[in-house]
């Protein structure tokens, strides 16, 4: 499928993009991800691998578009849980 991304086109190809993944350690998700096989990655990394493009040069959107329009699922990163309360546990302590 032809892509624009950054304002250069692209060939991109499902397969390839899961070839080229297979063997990247993922990165912490931390805004956008996508699934790809079994393995959650951001897709301002994907777009760097896939595209050899530094990640300034394009945004979260256009790489999502672009994997969306391939078949891969897009979505939000889950939420990070929060800390536990430390001045509960004093309390029990009896601190």
């Amino acid at each position: 499928m032809r892509c624009v991304i950054a304002r250069f086109p692209f060939d991109l190809i499902k397969s390839e993009i899961e070839q080229s993944m297979s063997g990247i350690t993922p990165e912490p998700v931390t805004g956008v991800a996508v699934t790809i096989g079994r393995r959650v990655y951001p897709v301002m990394q994907v777009g760097g691998v896939i595209t050899k493009l530094d990640r300034r040069d394009f945004t979260a959107g256009e790489m999502r578009r672009a994997l969306t329009r391939l078949g891969f699922t897009c979505h939000e990163a889950p939420p990070v849980p929060s800390a536990p309360d430390t001045r509960a546990d004093e309390n029990l302590l009896g601190w």
